[in-house]
């Protein structure tokens, strides 16, 4: 069955009226349930389509007053965070006992501002976990130094060897691990019929901003630093809690636009939100494997060992406790740094990320122990790189540009040339004028971190930007 005309969405009985060609000359308008529009050859071409119909159909809520009280928010860098941002922070606390938290690399996010951090007393956030439940960073420092490898041929074998974008599994092995055994079994039954999902994206990489870099340090050394989390496994858990949030079965299409302003909140005294902290938890397990799965076929690519390892979630909520209080703190776009703690923080592909560690003191308890994931984005996607669409041919999509970016593309790659820095895949919405620099950002967190090592780029591995990928945040 193909779609022909989409035409209405009936919100109580879940059905689109449209036009369907059920064979060549057997063409007729229908009213079918969702679930077996979904399974249309064309889906895919009329997805967004599809998406606006039910946001036009379904019954709007009337949104409730916003509650009047001090909010608490530690805001670190003020002067570089958009208005909208802190905007987008103060509607994400709904009560007086709620403390936020933004990060010098904020900006305006998905429900709850990226680079922001949340501690409820009741509560967890889907808006503040977000689509990509687990996304975090890993980086390893090996035993070997630049000059014992061809640069370019590791980062073609990486390409080659590792799944980027919706992409492919890992295309040489299959790959055992026992989280898919925790998937099969696990305690909110719905995810269990992601495992064959969970199987196949084992140790891919995604598209956007996740990526897989070679760096060295002040001696040297060579690190392998890795970015992105529990790919479509983590995406479908979001959506499917988010179809439940809109009073819809697990397994329904949720409207995305319908919740953005947020926060979508679980209260942890039900069974919803029992339900969801349990399924975070088992998509940030599968997160962790996955980076684990890729640093280590980084490493055997290079035939080197790991001889120094930091991991860190930054999209992920944490039961801590705070000023003698026990809060559920969701980070989104935000690093745990607790005294002592370690965490990789990546600038862009061409300038200097750093190890850092978090440090006791007034600024960091106000901080709730959160700092950056990164430089923080200050060039939109469609700003950097064009408007464009996603046309199908055949099996697979190819974006078309409708209308160009404002960064040179080609300029940037020859700036990564001259810095001896082999680029793989990227686009110009990853350019590194689409970031804040990292330096400012740190500087503005203050006293509540210290820099370990500096990481200078020598290899970069994305998702070039003609990749399609459903579950990117």
């Amino acid at each position: 069955m193909r779609i022909r005309v989409i035409n209405k969405f009936d919100f109580e009985k879940n059905t689109i009226q449209g036009v369907f060609e059920w064979a060549p000359n057997n063409i007729h308008p229908s009213e079918l349930v969702l679930s077996e529009v979904e399974k249309a050859e064309n889906y895919d071409i009329f997805s967004n389509r599809i998406s606006e119909v039910i946001e036009k159909y379904t019954p709007k809520k009337d949104k409730p007053a916003r509650l009047e009280f001090d909010r608490k928010i530690k805001i670190f860098g003020k002067d570089i965070i958009e208005a909208s941002a802190i905007q987008q922070m103060e509607n994400c606390l709904v009560s007086p006992n709620d403390i936020g938290v933004m990060t010098a690399d904020g900006h305006h996010g998905y429900g709850h501002p990226i680079g922001g951090a949340i501690a409820y007393e009741n509560y967890v956030s889907l808006s503040g976990v977000g689509f990509d439940i687990g996304c975090g960073n890993k980086a390893v420092r090996t035993n070997i130094k630049s000059y014992e490898f061809n640069i370019k041929k590791v980062m073609e074998q990486i390409t080659r060897d590792i799944g980027f974008g919706v992409g492919r599994p890992n295309p040489n092995e299959v790959i055992d691990h026992e989280i898919f055994d925790m998937i099969a079994h696990a305690d909110f039954a719905p995810q269990r019929k992601f495992l064959k999902l969970a199987q196949e994206q084992l140790g891919t990489v995604g598209s956007g901003n996740h990526f897989i870099d070679l760096f060295t340090d002040d001696e040297d050394y060579v690190w392998i630093g890795v970015h992105f989390g529990s790919r479509g496994f983590g995406h479908k858990t979001t959506t499917g809690f988010l179809a439940l949030h809109q009073g819809m079965e697990f397994t329904d299409r949720a409207s995305e636009k319908k919740d953005a302003d947020g926060p979508v909140l679980f209260d942890v005294n039900t069974q919803m939100g029992q339900d969801y902290i349990a399924a975070v938890q088992l998509a940030g397990e599968y997160a962790t494997a996955g980076r684990d799965v890729v640093v280590q076929k980084v490493l055997d690519i290079l035939g080197a060992k790991a001889k120094y390892s930091v991991h860190n979630h930054h999209n992920f909520v944490w039961h801590e406790e705070h000023f003698g209080k026990k809060f559920w703190v969701v980070r989104k776009g935000c690093t745990p740094a607790f005294p002592g703690q370690q965490g990789f923080i990546g600038a862009n592909m061409h300038d200097v990320s750093v190890i850092v560690e978090g440090v006791d003191s007034q600024e960091s308890r106000e901080g709730l122990y959160s700092t950056v994931h990164g430089a923080g984005r200050v060039l939109s996607r469609t700003k950097a790189a064009g408007k464009g669409k996603w046309q199908k041919m055949g099996k697979n999509r190819k974006k078309v540009i409708t209308s160009p970016g404002i960064v040179n593309w080609k300029q940037v790659k020859q700036n990564m040339a001259k810095a001896n820095i082999v680029l793989m895949g990227a686009g110009a919405d990853e350019a590194p004028e689409c970031y804040k620099n990292l330096e400012d950002v740190l500087a503005y967190q203050g006293n509540t971190i210290k820099v370990l090592h500096r990481l200078y780029p020598i290899g970069v591995a994305m998702a070039d930007n003609e990749t399609y990928d459903p579950y990117k945040d």
